[in-house]
């Protein structure tokens, strides 16, 4: 069988944990956060994880 490439942008935005769990950023906190308030930027700085469903989805590219 070939082999399944990494997907190198998916790779660059998921993370995988040594548990199996898959975090990801939250969109919308890289530019232009002057304009948001303090709540939405401190929000936005911790990784959220992904569903399972996602997690098995990209399994095999990341």
């Amino acid at each position: 069988m070939p082999k399944i490439k990494t997907h190198k942008g998916t790779a660059k935005v998921v993370n995988k944990r040594s548990s199996g769990t898959v975090t990801i950023g939250h969109p919308g906190s890289r530019h232009n956060t002057g304009s948001k308030n303090a709540a939405f930027n401190r929000g936005k700085r911790n990784s959220s994880t992904l569903s399972s469903a996602d997690a098995k989805r990209l399994k095999n590219i990341i």
